[in-house]
């Protein structure tokens, strides 16, 4: 039996699994909700501040799913978010550091396809779509930091997206130094008016986020 080719046959299966998971929670669409929200008004983060480093890691296999779900490495978030974090990110280089985007904005959809391929003892790590996720609003960011002198990301106390105990914002078994630098980056980022979601250092929800709507629009059908 040619390992190799079995391999990528079930490569291809589980690639050709997700994406019928992404288009059909495209066509249910979101959760209906009631009250007024402000006008969506998405904005790109690197044209806003060019310093921000992007590493989508949703466009490529390095992700939990092992799979791109998006088709292209961009991120936005709503104005006022997007501008906070700027702000945040030029406070951040005053002290030798420059953000790292990993998410922003995620349609709902995508949302929706990640629950179904979730276990159900990890999905303490994935928003309910039947809720919608704040990233689906446009306000909230996955994110870190890299060193300004070298370019590299630092260490925090567990990898982005990892879904064990290390990720959460009050771990303390990491180092000294991975705590000292998860702590810089939540001290620049509450700052801004945003809040750690305490089971992912990584993730910050902006102050707002209840005033906009659950969004399902792909990055290349954003309005310029």
């Amino acid at each position: 039996m040619n390992l190799t080719k079995v391999n990528h046959h079930s490569q291809i299966s589980s690639l050709l699994l997700l994406l019928a998971l992404v288009t059909f929670a495209f066509s249910q669409g979101p959760p209906k909700e009631s009250g007024s929200f402000r006008e969506p008004d998405l904005v790109e983060l690197v044209k806003l501040d060019p310093t921000i480093k992007l590493d989508i890691r949703y466009a490529t296999g390095n992700n939990f799913l092992g799979k791109p779900v998006y088709k292209q490495a961009r991120a936005f978030l709503q104005r006022p978010a997007a501008e906070a974090l700027a702000r945040a990110n030029q406070n951040l280089r005053t002290q030798g550091f420059g953000l790292v985007v990993f998410d922003g904005y995620r349609p709902w959809s995508v949302t929706k396809a990640f629950w179904d391929a979730t276990p159900a003892d990890k999905k303490i790590f994935v928003a309910d779509p039947s809720q919608g996720s704040r990233h689906n609003r446009g306000c909230a960011v996955d994110l870190s930091m890299f060193d300004l002198k070298t370019g590299k990301l630092v260490q925090m106390p567990s990898e982005y997206d990892e879904m064990t105990e290390r990720s959460h914002i009050n771990y303390e078994c990491g180092s000294a130094e991975a705590k000292r630098l998860r702590g810089i980056l939540k001290a620049a980022m509450e700052a801004e008016g945003f809040v750690v979601y305490e089971p992912e250092w990584w993730h910050y929800d902006y102050k707002d986020w209840k005033e906009y709507s659950i969004q399902n629009v792909a990055f290349d059908k954003i309005k310029k």
